[in-house]
């Protein structure tokens, strides 16, 4: 009996952390001092961005890491995707207090910052 009651209960914490993939994934997540990491994107609109060389892409990282470091661990850059005239990144943090100041400190623009809800994929199709 006790050995069914440890599967069991192994079971039910498998099912627990790993969800159920046809569900869409939370945008929320707890850092490592158990205070609330909201997921955000970010519009920055940047003429030109699509035609910046690496080197200017691996600038502007920098900074951004740079001024990522300062802030703290409450934010975190994940990605950004660069386009013709726009950079949309994505970005882990506390609040959107915090995505705007890595704005102003880093100078670059956010044009607008949506908190994201939800997060779906060909997965959450399935099943």
């Amino acid at each position: 009996m006790k050995k069914i009651a440890k599967h069991l209960n192994l079971l039910i914490v498998l099912v627990l952390f790993t969800g159920f993939t046809c569900m869409a994934q939370s945008a929320v997540v707890t850092n490592n001092s158990n205070n609330t990491m909201k997921t955000y994107v970010i519009e920055r609109n940047i003429p030109g961005a699509g035609q910046f060389s690496p080197e200017k892409l691996k600038a502007i990282s920098q900074t951004s890491c740079t001024v990522l470091t300062e802030m703290g661990p409450q934010i975190q850059w994940i990605h950004s995707y660069v386009t013709e005239d726009k950079i949309f990144c994505v970005y882990k943090a506390e609040n959107i207090e915090l995505i705007k100041e890595h704005a102003k400190k880093g100078g670059f623009p956010a044009n607008a910052i949506y908190e994201v809800s939800s997060v779906i994929s060909p997965a959450t199709a399935k099943n």
